[in-house]
């Protein structure tokens, strides 16, 4: 991964593997295994010094499942640990838990359904703000909505959404704009005009690559999009603490 971004002219790259606290099937998973990133990274960081500043993070999805879980997670990475992406990719326990990707959502109403309890989850994790550091991908639902034919926005829980941009610049929380490999760019610009609008700066970019030839892929778009919504920095996490780097 590193090699690769270095070859695509990133700067900087955290590496944030999944750890959610529901599996795909929507079971309890309450551990993650820190020693092999840790040891990964500690054989991996010194051959980039000086030619890509790399950190080390976590996608912590599902965190309002058990939030001392969560917190006793990130606290055995100890200093180590530059950024947490606070995630959902799973219904709600009462809802089955399970993936939204294994779900099917044939109908306008099966998309509203899932909104709510995306929403309602959504509202959880940002009064959980010692859990994340950048809130990852709130337009995670339409990739599905979308693969299964249904043109759904965001726009029914536009309000929801709002309040929830509120609690991540009060908290000094960043949001994320994930281009899925470069597919979705264009899908935030109504997402970064209302957090702009609402007094948001920060903002992490991440091509959610899941494998070494997808490392970058739309973060230039993302940039140029970022630019056009008035942004000009974006942020690099250390140490979980934010520096702003001028997009251009």
């Amino acid at each position: 991964m590193a090699q690769a971004a270095l070859e695509a002219g990133v700067d900087a790259l955290t590496v944030t593997d999944h750890f959610d606290l529901l599996t795909p099937d929507g079971k309890r998973d309450l551990s993650y295994p820190w020693a092999p990133a840790l040891a990964q990274f500690a054989e991996t960081a010194p051959r980039f010094r000086g030619k890509l500043s790399l950190g080390l993070g976590l996608e912590l999805g599902s965190a309002p499942v058990c939030p001392e879980r969560a917190l006793a997670v990130l606290a055995q990475a100890g200093d180590a640990l530059d950024q947490v992406i606070g995630s959902l990719h799973n219904f709600r326990e009462e809802h089955g838990g399970g993936e939204y990707f294994y779900a099917r959502f044939d109908t306008p109403a099966a998309c509203h359904a899932a909104l709510e309890d995306y929403f309602t989850s959504m509202e959880e994790l940002v009064a959980m703000p010692e859990c994340y550091d950048v809130l990852g991908h709130i337009i995670y639902p339409l990739r599905y909505f979308h693969r299964d034919g249904q043109p759904m926005t965001l726009k029914p829980c536009w309000d929801r959404l709002a309040a929830i941009l509120r609690a991540v610049i009060d908290t000094g929380r960043s949001i994320e704009v994930n281009t899925c490999r470069g597919v979705n760019v264009e899908d935030w610009r109504d997402i970064l005009l209302l957090y702009k609008d609402l007094g948001g700066s920060l903002v992490t970019t991440g091509s959610d690559a899941h494998r070494p030839a997808d490392v970058a892929k739309g973060l230039k778009a993302a940039g140029a999009l970022l630019e056009q919504c008035g942004f000009d920095r974006v942020a690099v996490y250390r140490r979980r603490k934010p520096t702003l780097y001028a997009i251009s």
